[in-house]
């Protein structure tokens, strides 16, 4: 009995094993498989940048008289640009992966790393339709971002604008819409859009707008669970061989 009760004592101090983190190489695997499935030349791009990095090396060593040192040097500037072709390809399959999916363009705006301040969930959303507009605050002011054709959204951001002149009457209001029609910023650039935007506001006017907004609330909408579609957003770090 003793010896059972000092088995259990044991198994139930025994801490859980810690989940190992995943390297950077896995990271750039990850990202080779899931760009290959979308872009099938990428592999091929790859290797023609290396290749002709390596190629262009080579002739200056011969032309500079230090061939085997230049080919040294070359290596690591082919791997480089082998990760940068990637790292682009990488993104354009992942905005191709999510396009034209309810949340495609939160996912986009979630890679601003900084500056701007956007909310998880849409503030305007049709539950029919799928059409939706996200809210950002930043220096610039507040950006509307929608989904949707430009006749249709135009009643939900009419809708979220008179909520926002209610206590935010001089705040500038910039809506950015996002898709492939006329007028129209397409997915992969509206987070440079919306990054492009010239700042007005200090930082304590910021903070003091998203106070009060987060004191207006939340409107309580339809909205289908996981909006955000599998938060399928470049990792640029991971590619770049980051920790």
């Amino acid at each position: 009995m003793a010896r059972k009760n000092k088995d259990t004592t044991a198994s139930g101090d025994a801490k859980p094993k810690k989940v190992k983190k995943q390297r950077w190489y896995h990271q750039v695997w990850a990202a080779y498989k899931m760009t290959r499935e979308q872009d099938p030349n990428v592999t091929w791009v790859m290797a023609a940048t290396a290749a002709g990095i390596i190629a262009l090396a080579a002739i200056i060593g011969v032309l500079w008289g230090h061939p085997v040192y230049m080919l040294v040097v070359g290596v690591p500037f082919a791997l480089l640009g082998a990760m940068f072709v990637l790292t682009r390809r990488a993104e354009r399959a992942a905005y191709t992966r999510i396009e034209g999916q309810p949340g495609a363009a939160r996912s986009a705006l979630g890679t601003i790393r900084r500056g701007w301040t956007f909310d998880e969930e849409p503030v305007e959303f049709d539950p029919r339709t799928k059409d939706a507009v996200f809210r950002g605050v930043g220096r610039h002011g507040i950006v509307l971002v929608t989904e949707g054709p430009s006749t249709r959204v135009k009643k939900l951001v009419d809708a979220e604008q008179r909520r926002i002149n209610r206590v935010l009457p001089n705040v500038p209001v910039t809506v950015i819409q996002c898709g492939n029609g006329e007028g129209q910023v397409p997915l992969p650039k509206v987070a440079r859009r919306v990054q492009k935007l010239k700042p007005s506001l200090t930082k304590p006017e910021v903070a003091e707008i998203l106070k009060r907004l987060k004191a207006l609330g939340a409107k309580k909408l339809p909205i289908p669970k996981g909006v955000d579609p599998m938060r399928a957003r470049p990792d640029r770090k991971g590619m770049r061989g980051g920790r």
